[in-house]
């Protein structure tokens, strides 16, 4: 008989999640010790988020990792942002990680709703939203569809904000979708993307490759947001392309992004890993930009309107 449950992004089996979190774990040392882990519950599962003290006072930035991979990922950036702001990181619902996802996410509006319900339930009023590859797409899905709490929004290397995959990129991927593909197509993969970079021994590359093996993710497929709502943000965007990106393609997402978006940057020579390539920099921009559009705080003392 087949199984008409409703589907959700789950490891493969016990093994597998053993597998990818022992990874996960590793990778997760070398960031810096959270000050706190939050699991938050929602209607579609429940989002782990880690809380980082950072030194800057201001709206905190949340931080979204890439697809198929999780918080480790973004080891490399944590220390320069948090010169400048208080950072929460999460595990996106339904991609590994310690996110657990227990209701099927079928539309991109739903997307929206389980990350809208987890900053809800952080005790800040807004929050700068930073967004690594698919985590910049989940950034401005979200101002979409559910827009309030955002200060700004930082994307870094970003498809299908204003701009689509190559067509290389798709056809690549398409063979490591498979869990019985040998290890060496992963890490070849995920070294094409990294431009030519070793992944053997890397932690964080070894997570990566153990989320694209063990974990089965039942999410609507990202789909390029339409012009128009990007033209219409009412948040101040701004992206980094990485110049040397293979998955898209850097001049066209840069001549769109400077049509469509508040601030562009372009990071020539950088591939798609460009947040650990170019941390420093990239903690710089970023933190520049959410300076320059820090929401305003009411002051206790003066009259507030009524309600």
């Amino acid at each position: 008989m087949f199984n008409s449950a409703p589907k959700v992004g789950h490891f493969r089996s016990d093994a597998d999640r053993d597998r990818y979190l022992a990874a996960y774990d590793r990778a997760m040392a070398e960031l810096p010790e959270p000050s706190e882990v939050l699991d938050v519950p929602t209607s579609h599962g429940t989002v782990r988020v880690y809380r980082f003290d950072g030194q800057g006072k201001g709206a905190p930035i949340v931080a979204l990792p890439g697809t198929r991979s999780g918080v480790p990922v973004l080891a490399a950036n944590l220390p320069g942002l948090l010169e400048h702001r208080t950072v929460y990181a999460l595990d996106l619902l339904g991609e590994p990680g310690r996110s657990v996802q227990t209701a099927p996410i079928t539309t991109h509006e739903e997307q929206a709703d389980w990350l809208a319900a987890t900053l809800v339930q952080l005790p800040e009023g807004a929050f700068h939203l930073v967004g690594l590859s698919i985590g910049g797409w989940t950034a401005v899905n979200l101002a979409v569809h559910r827009p309030d709490r955002l200060a700004t929004i930082s994307l870094i290397d970003s498809p299908f904000v204003v701009s689509s995959l190559r067509p290389a990129a798709i056809l690549r991927s398409i063979p490591v979708a498979f869990p019985s593909a040998p290890r060496s197509w992963r890490d070849s993969f995920n070294s094409w993307t990294a431009g030519g970079a070793p992944v053997e021994d890397v932690p964080v590359a070894d997570m990566i490759e153990a989320g694209m093996q063990t974990y089965a993710m039942a999410l609507p497929t990202p789909s390029r947001t339409p012009e128009d709502k990007v033209e219409a943000l009412d948040i101040p965007t701004m992206m980094i392309v990485a110049g040397a990106s293979p998955l898209h393609d850097a001049r066209e997402a840069a001549q769109n992004a400077r049509r469509l978006l508040d601030v562009v940057h372009v990071y020539e020579g950088a591939s798609h890993a460009v947040n650990g390539e170019q941390p420093e920099r990239l903690a710089r921009d970023v933190g520049a930009f959410i300076d320059a559009h820090e929401p305003a705080v009411p002051d206790p003392a003066s009259p507030q309107p009524p309600a």
